[in-house]
């Protein structure tokens, strides 16, 4: 960059900390504009309701930020904490919660009327252990031909599905012929 030239707002140079962060979240260091904080020191102990400016000078003799943690109190809260691991921690947080919450899955498992007795097990096994990751099944029963005509083999085969996933299943959508194909819905039992 030439002279007089400035940088663009968000943009890092080395070595300055009081830059504006595209992360509204928490507001830091220069960002903060209030006049009086309530101080929480790097220990965690209490320091008191001091002067934004003597908060900042506190945190820059410690070479750390002044980081606001609680804008809407009054006067608000801010901790002198390293920023950047404060982000890290906060965002480690945020992947454990993402991963403890787990989005319910569909899976889809095919049959046919006349599926043989070992592809059937296979499959009943399969539907159990998707049940047990707590995921839902749709159970798809397909007719070729002249099938169609033996309606009640799927219907047949739909009855011993549910009879043999037994107790641990809940029935969210009976048996319904959709084209040439037999829809159900199973979920898992809630514990």
């Amino acid at each position: 960059m030439g002279p007089g030239e400035r940088d663009p707002p968000g943009s890092a140079t080395h070595g300055d900390r009081n830059i504006s962060t595209p992360d509204k979240q928490n507001r830091r260091n220069l960002e903060i504009r209030v006049p009086r904080v309530r101080v929480i020191g790097s220990d965690g102990e209490m320091v008191g309701v001091l002067s934004r400016d003597e908060a900042l000078a506190m945190a820059q003799e410690e070479g750390l930020d002044l980081v606001e943690i609680q804008p809407n109190a009054d006067p608000p809260v801010c901790k002198i904490m390293d920023f950047g691991k404060f982000r890290f921690e906060a965002q480690k947080r945020a992947n454990e919660a993402k991963k403890k919450s787990k989005q319910v899955e569909i899976k889809e498992v095919k049959f046919r009327p006349v599926t043989d007795e070992g592809d059937y097990q296979i499959k009943l096994r399969k539907m159990r252990e998707f049940l047990e990751d707590g995921d839902k099944i749709k159970v798809n029963i397909r007719f070729r031909g002249r099938e169609m005509s033996h309606q009640e083999l799927g219907r047949g085969m739909a009855a011993r599905i549910e009879a043999d996933l037994g107790e641990d299943i809940v029935i969210e959508s009976r048996p319904r012929l959709e084209g040439r194909q037999m829809v159900m819905m199973i979920a898992p039992r809630k514990k």
